[in-house]
């Protein structure tokens, strides 16, 4: 493919956000998008390490099938608060040896709806391996202040930044590219953006980067998009995420629990039109 051009980054991020702005009857306007694409620093900075750790787990959780096989069976990571040491990532690595002792001890101590499968590859088993490899991780940093100026020494130079989520992958088991861009990004660091499969859809089906692209290439397109629009990769990662889910978390009584009826198909198509014939 040619190299996809300004003009076209600006106008799919335009047709994306015309796209949900179409969905008024359910209740989506300019002030609600808002609301998710340009987030207060206070919704999302974290105050402690034990902070940065429940962000962790919640993107450990947040792929596939997991957020409902680990998250919503306990009623939230929340309730793993008490078990995993209030989240203290140096009181868990010096209590849990292995991934299966972080396990066993959260089954004997919180409630688990459904069946929890134990061999490797299973969904609970991954979430305690990335648990406890992810406490280990911040036991390297001596408070939230050492935490951030680490993260800063990418994130302020933009040759360094997709390095970040590369070093974190390796860091916690399971997590890869894409949920530590996660990860990253719903901690605040607005220049970043998840490469999930909504994200990679609309990027690839509509030219804005190679068909098949590896998880770096679609977060340097999103990069480059988000710049050419004069906005964060945050905020184009949050407006083509909620395209293809159609989901606003934070608005559960639109449509079913804040679920609307957005067709990721459809609008690819429908932009595929648009910019077809110039508009």
């Amino acid at each position: 493919m040619t190299a996809p051009d300004a003009t076209r980054d600006a106008k799919v991020y335009a047709l994306a956000k015309a796209y949900l702005l179409s969905f008024s009857s359910y209740g989506v306007t300019e002030e609600l998008l808002a609301k998710y694409l340009t987030p207060k620093p206070a919704d999302l900075c974290p105050t402690s390490l034990p902070d940065v750790y429940s962000r962790i787990l919640e993107s450990a959780q947040n792929r596939g099938m997991m957020a409902t096989v680990v998250g919503r069976s306990i009623g939230g990571i929340e309730a793993l608060r008490p078990v995993l040491c209030g989240f203290d990532p140096v009181a868990i690595s010096a209590r849990f040896s292995t991934p299966e002792e972080l396990l066993d001890a959260i089954l004997a101590n919180v409630e688990v709806r459904g069946q929890v499968r134990r061999n490797t590859g299973s969904l609970w088993p991954l979430f305690s391996r990335a648990a406890l490899s992810g406490a280990r991780f911040l036991t390297q940093f001596q408070d939230l202040p050492d935490f951030l100026a680490w993260v800063a020494i990418f994130d302020d130079d933009p040759r360094k930044r997709a390095a970040l989520p590369l070093i974190i992958s390796r860091e916690i088991e399971g997590f890869g590219f894409a949920l530590a861009c996660d990860f990253l990004k719903e901690l605040g660091f607005l220049n970043f953006a998840k490469p999930d499969v909504h994200v990679r859809a609309i990027v690839e089906e509509l030219g804005l980067c190679p068909a098949k692209a590896d998880d770096y290439a679609v977060l340097k397109a999103m990069v480059r998009i988000a710049a050419n629009c004069n906005r964060t990769p945050y905020d184009v990662d949050k407006v083509f995420w909620l395209v293809g889910s159609g989901y606003f978390y934070d608005h559960k009584e639109m449509g079913t629990r804040g679920r609307i009826p957005t067709d990721r198909a459809a609008f690819i198509a429908s932009a595929k039109k648009a910019l077809a014939r110039g508009a």
